[in-house]
């Protein structure tokens, strides 16, 4: 059958595939054009309207008073997801490098001890937390709320990290030994300048996670270092006063716009560096 007969049937195909990715990404975006349209409508607007009418005006009041009452806790977040992404991916980094270019008696035992973090839920380490951060008295403080998301996170950083670099040749850094390199000036100079990729998508993957978390911080923290995400629930659960669902959408809008932030602007660095080794292993 030649190409000319042929095309049609394609382009038909083509258009179907087109259509099922549109119908899905409109399934796939209601909730968030829901969001958005009702945190710029005035009370009146969502009482008398339904969830897809747009705004008869368009107000930022909404906007304003969510800011209002997540501002110290969305800083907060900030303060707790900077240094426990830096230090665990920092950490994480090493841990692959020894485990991979530097192995020791027993490190296949110790890696395989420190991939069953992975697996652990969040629910059974609180107790122990609880009570090391309560020694340490870091207890209701963001400085102890880094300090878990460190640890708990480790496993995965040091998972990502090891599989990675076991795809390094080991003759280059045998060389390197040669040369008279040691420890660290093979890793900062020699690995670390390859290890891009892999960085970029352990920064995202804790950056999300840590971000989002609830049960850490709704356990660990209280008050005024509570993160966002505990304050959102907060402002969501309020029984007190008439519901402003406006004020909530915005609320939830300022709580995701981060996440959202980094991976429209890091999405593709974070599939590159899966497909540069991270799930190799």
């Amino acid at each position: 059958m030649s190409n000319a007969a042929l095309q049609p049937r394609l382009s038909a195909g083509r258009i179907a595939i087109y259509a099922t990715l549109l119908l899905a990404c409109a399934v796939y975006l209601i909730p968030l054009i829901v969001m958005l349209l009702t945190s710029f409508k005035t009370p009146d607007d969502i009482r008398t309207g339904n969830l897809l009418t747009l705004p008869e005006s368009f107000t930022v009041i909404g906007w304003v008073k969510a800011w209002a009452a997540v501002n110290g806790y969305f800083w907060n977040s900030v303060k707790i997801v900077v240094p426990a992404v830096l230090i665990s991916t920092l950490l994480g980094a090493l841990n692959g490098y020894v485990l991979s270019m530097w192995r020791f008696r027993g490190s296949q035992l110790f890696f395989g001890l420190l991939l069953f973090g992975c697996f652990l839920p969040f629910q059974v380490i609180l107790l122990p937390a609880s009570f090391t951060l309560g020694k340490l008295g870091l207890a209701n403080t963001t400085t102890g709320l880094v300090l878990v998301h460190v640890v708990y996170g480790l496993a995965f950083t040091t998972l990502f990290f090891r599989n990675f670099y076991v795809s390094v040749p080991e003759a280059l850094v045998r060389a390197a030994r040669l040369d008279g390199a040691g420890f660290f000036t093979i890793f900062g100079r020699i690995l670390l300048p390859m290890s891009v990729p892999i960085i970029m998508v352990c920064l995202i993957w804790q950056f999300t996670q840590i971000w989002n978390d609830f049960l850490f911080g709704v356990v660990f923290a209280s008050g005024d270092t509570q993160p966002v995400t505990v304050a959102l629930n907060n402002l969501v659960n309020t029984s007190t006063g008439a519901k402003q669902y406006n004020v909530d959408m915005a609320a939830a809008m300022i709580a995701g716009l981060p996440t959202l932030v980094v991976y429209v602007l890091a999405g593709k660095y974070f599939l590159r560096g899966l497909t540069s080794g991270a799930v190799k292993g």
